[in-house]
């Protein structure tokens, strides 16, 4: 089957995604002055452990199974001196967590790098306008020595990151690379010595309790009680003095509570495990606690119950959401919609509070039609990703339009996205169909476009909102006229 001369590209069936595994709440901790000096200073005393731990795990290099059971059963009984046998285990568990984070990171680098050397190899054992079957040669011979040079470059990084994955000698810092860096560009990051030496220290602190099924309150190294609201903490043996309570604990002075999810939180304390979390965050003065804990395997709707009732369908682009409501028989219910998503230039946090905003639209549009699922496109731009400017096909890669299309893909959020949708759909009862991405802006634009325009000539439609129907119809299993 062609298509103006071009092979059509596979589309995927649709599926239901899975929900969330895990759910983690946060909330903000009233501390006195007292409270502050305690946390801080136990703070202080586990992440100098932790940096040791994580240090000598860094030195040992790559394990297996057996080598990393025996590296974590030491080093834990190197640290329960200084700490104890709790604190320690999840030290040990964080660190490996980073090392294995680290090198997932470096192996990706890999595949990327190589990815890309291969790329330009192909294009320069061309001559210069030469074509070759789906390889083209470079378009002059200046740009094609330009391009042996950077595949020099690329095949040197390639070799540094194999030395070090064979080696295990993996770059890891604890409190982020970005904020080490930010140490020598301080007129840039617009901090002060002071300031940026306050965030330093209180992102290398930990305060990480992992949950205990068979404790009381799901924990107890810090351990919180939902009826009388209650928080204590397990201090070292270093810190013992500082204790208010019997066998080393320390307990707040002011009360704590989960304004959000509180009676998801305090069902979980009282019949499972829960880890706690803290975290002191010095641009705001605020010290906050989050509540984690893994979820049970619930059963998901099918495909076939879903397309029974109404559905709701996003077109993720940048700068702005196109969402439209559709009937189970494909038609759309109301004028497609455009909601606001500009995310650039922002810090995470903010990004992260954008994105809840928008989606919780999304949600209440759900609600207002009563649809049962969200159908979004199964996104995630890998290929384009990993190699970079190499990437070309029918998209651009050279010049103004290169750059511009690179910033968008990196503009688009599609992983955090559908990981908060997926989090936030699962809440309000609603389940997420995602489907193949392939023509359905191309498909919407040429069959829903003009009659969208028709029906609502007061709204200001464009293909995005039609991309959105064609994406709704899709998941619905309906053909694209």
């Amino acid at each position: 089957m062609s298509h103006r001369g071009k092979r059509l590209r596979q589309v995927p069936a649709p599926f239901v995604v899975a929900p969330p595994s895990g759910a983690r709440v946060r909330t903000r901790l009233a501390v006195n002055d007292n409270d502050e000096m305690v946390l801080k200073a136990l703070g202080a005393h586990l992440g100098h452990l932790a940096s040791l731990d994580l240090a000598r795990r860094v030195a040992e290099g790559s394990l297996d199974a057996k080598g990393k059971a025996q590296s974590r059963q030491a080093r834990k009984q190197a640290l329960t001196g200084a700490s104890s046998s709790r604190w320690a285990g999840a030290i040990t568990r964080t660190s490996e967590d980073a090392y294995g984070l680290a090198k997932r990171d470096l192996q990706a680098e890999r595949v990327s790098l190589r990815a890309r050397a291969d790329k330009i190899a192909k294009r320069v054992a061309l001559g210069p306008g030469e074509a070759k079957g789906r390889a083209f040669g470079y378009a002059s011979a200046s740009e094609r020595w330009q391009e042996q040079r950077r595949a020099q470059v690329l095949s040197s990084r390639l070799a540094d990151v194999e030395a070090q994955l064979a080696i295990g000698a993996l770059s890891v810092c604890r409190g982020g690379k970005r904020r080490a860096r930010a140490r020598h560009h301080l007129n840039a990051a617009d901090q002060a010595l002071a300031q940026w030496r306050t965030e330093w220290e209180a992102s290398r602190w930990f305060i990480t309790a992992d949950g205990e099924a068979d404790k009381r309150w799901g924990n107890e190294t810090i351990r919180w009680h939902p009826l009388e609201g209650w928080l204590e903490v397990k201090l070292p043996a270093a810190l013992a003095h500082l204790a208010n309570r019997p066998h080393n604990r320390y307990r707040l002075s002011c009360p704590v509570g989960w304004p959000y999810r509180g009676g998801d939180v305090a069902a979980q304390a009282t019949n499972g495990a829960v880890r706690y979390d803290i975290t002191y965050k010095p641009a705001r003065d605020r010290w906050y606690i989050d509540a984690s804990w893994a979820l049970h395997a619930q059963a998901v709707a099918t495909l076939d119950q879903l397309r029974y009732g109404s559905v709701v369908s996003v077109d993720l682009n940048v700068g702005h959401l196109a969402v439209s409501a559709l009937d189970p028989y494909g038609n759309p219910l109301g004028p497609p919609i455009t909601i606001p998503l500009e995310l650039a230039g922002l810090s995470a946090t903010t990004r992260d509070g954008h994105l809840r905003a928008a989606i919780s639209q999304i949600l209440a549009m759900a609600e207002t039609h009563h649809a049962g699922a969200v159908v979004i496109e199964d996104l995630d731009f890998v290929e384009q990703r990993t190699e970079g400017r190499e990437h070309a096909k029918d998209r651009p890669s050279r010049g103004r339009r290169g750059k511009a299309f690179r910033r968008q893909i990196s503009g688009i959020p599609t992983a955090q996205f559908r990981d908060r949708l997926t989090q936030m759909a699962d809440n309000a009862g609603v389940a997420v169909i995602a489907v193949g991405p392939a023509y359905t802006s191309r498909w919407g634009a040429q069959h829903w476009l003009a009659p969208l325009q028709r029906q609502y000539p007061r709204s200001c439609l464009t293909g995005h909102h039609a991309a959105a129907v064609a994406i709704g119809r899709r998941g619905l299993a309906q053909r694209a006229r």
